[in-house]
């Protein structure tokens, strides 16, 4: 008997690599290539969530994206959106400022519930300076039980980041995080593949077998360790063939999403060398 192949893992673009394109024009580009989703990053480039028109905006992307046939992954890592001086700023830790990013978080739940997004990406920030961190994780916790209670009112899941030099920056951090929330079903995990392998203790592919259960969504890019450096594909030190077979053995069916946000003088061409290398190296 011919074994039946297993399903083939959903290739995105996140759209913080094409901020020189206009939303409409990244879209048609990304679909003509072949991807089959978009990693939406909420941005003044493309979709402003603060925009005076926002729900027109959005009725016209939902129409936009079903046309292509583009599943969409709402993403909130824009580093200057809510403070032109520093990156991340506020956070849910915040001593000052914390509801802005509540208000931001709010908002990309209800965009994604009316794109039919499955899930809101969200990532920590940076510590607070001269909080405790167990304190730190009392602040990140109330804030992302608010969130959470938002996103259950509209159907959308969390896909909560570990991320380079932020309070939660490794799997096992993101893990407490969750266990601390009661560890819910809708709060998930965006685990980005060159970070993992970035910063984190574990192998790469213990990272994903741990994460595994509760991930929503996963980001792709090459790195080196210790840089924090978003690289094409091939061109930092991660095996992806092994990376790709772990995704898959373990059930993952959410969206792959390049992300590589320095592309967007290359955009084009970088999106089709990142598909065609991730598509050679998916095992069959």
């Amino acid at each position: 008997m011919t074994p039946i192949p297993a399903e083939r893992l959903r290739f995105g673009f996140g759209t913080n690599g094409f901020v020189n394109h206009r939303l409409d024009d990244v879209l048609t580009v990304l679909a003509d290539l072949g991807y089959d989703s978009v990693g939406l990053t909420l941005d003044h480039a493309h979709l402003d969530p603060f925009a005076a028109d926002l729900p027109r905006q959005v009725a016209h992307l939902a129409r936009r994206l079903d046309r292509l046939g583009l599943a969409v992954m709402v993403e909130t890592g824009a580093p200057y959106l809510l403070d032109p001086w520093h990156q991340h700023l506020p956070t849910l830790m915040s001593a000052s400022g914390a509801e802005r990013r509540l208000d931001l978080l709010a908002r990309a739940v209800r965009i994604a519930a009316d794109l039919g997004a499955p899930a809101v990406h969200l990532c920590s920030g940076p510590a607070p300076e001269g909080v405790p961190e167990e304190e730190a994780f009392k602040r990140l916790t109330a804030g992302c039980e608010e969130v959470l209670d938002i996103a259950r009112e509209h159907g959308v899941a969390l896909g909560f980041e570990p991320e380079p030099y932020m309070f939660i920056d490794t799997v096992q951090r993101v893990l407490d995080l969750r266990h601390r929330l009661g560890d819910p079903d809708g709060f998930g995990i965006t685990l980005d593949i060159g970070h993992a392998h970035c910063v984190d203790d574990l192998p790469l592919l213990d990272c994903i077998a741990l994460t595994a259960p509760h991930l929503v969504n996963v980001q792709i890019e090459d790195m080196r360790r210790g840089v924090h450096e978003h690289l094409e594909l091939g061109a930092g030190e991660i095996d992806f063939p092994p990376v790709l077979a772990a995704l898959k053995a373990a059930g993952y069916r959410g969206p792959v999403s390049v992300e590589i946000q320095g592309a967007s003088l290359n955009a084009p061409q970088v999106a089709y060398r990142s598909l065609e290398f991730l598509k050679a190296a998916e095992p069959v």
